[in-house]
């Protein structure tokens, strides 16, 4: 199931997720609208999923606890706090819908950072032993978004 997700992604979009520094996640309300939240994260492409980490208490952890799927875009055209309000920019970017889940997994946490090493390597020093520790005493969770075959561009 893992390998068919990965391969069920476009071409362009699966380059894209390959090279990006960054997605774009915000989180779909239950009737399918957009929330206001949208932010910037690093993130791994790992099985035809979008891997990252987060604190439990954000609200990219309690939307995936909710069940709450969320639409992703690919590409990096910013942050979002310093584009201003209005400032959608990334919204050019290739996106898709995708079901959040969260996993307790550390051998994937290990592959997360493993590509955080390649992807950040200035900034990755100071968030590693954060990132795995708040991972393993639950401060922070591993979501997995796997892209819904439907909502692919």
């Amino acid at each position: 199931m893992l390998a068919a997700a990965q391969d069920d992604v476009s071409p362009d979009l699966a380059t894209a997720l390959e090279k990006s520094a960054f997605v774009y996640v915000s989180p779909l309300k239950s009737d399918g609208k957009e929330s206001r939240c949208h932010g910037e994260v690093w993130y791994a492409w790992i099985d035809g999923a979008v891997v990252l980490t987060s604190a439990s208490s954000s609200w990219k952890a309690r939307a995936a606890a909710k069940g709450l799927r969320a639409r992703i875009w690919v590409g990096d055209y910013g942050r979002v706090k310093t584009l201003g309000i209005g400032n959608e920019a990334f919204r050019e970017g290739p996106s898709f819908d995708a079901r959040a889940v969260i996993v307790k997994d550390p051998a994937l946490v290990d592959r997360m950072l493993a590509q955080y090493d390649k992807k950040y390597p200035k900034e990755i020093g100071s968030w590693r032993d954060k990132m795995r520790a708040g991972n393993a005493d639950g401060s922070r969770v591993l979501l997995r978004y796997v892209p819904e075959p439907a909502t692919r561009t």
